[in-house]
């Protein structure tokens, strides 16, 4: 077996046991609930961390450049 062989394989078994978790959470409600509320946390823990880095990073930027005197 090729290396590019195995890494297809690989590839198809973790979609295949991807597939397979979803369906299993989906279908099941206490699972279900349990991964939207963990993707609302986690959705709530991110964003505003992502956004308040973004806004430091404008704060700074806009802090170096400083005009041309001629």
């Amino acid at each position: 077996m090729t290396g590019a062989t195995a890494r297809n394989v690989a590839n198809v078994v973790l979609i295949s046991a991807g597939v397979a978790a979803a369906y299993v959470v989906v279908t099941t409600p206490p699972l279900r609930r349990l991964a939207l509320r963990g993707t609302q946390w986690w959705l709530g823990a991110t964003v505003p961390g992502y956004l308040l880095y973004l806004t430091s990073r404008a704060w700074t930027e806009s802090a170096r450049a400083r005009p041309v005197r001629s």
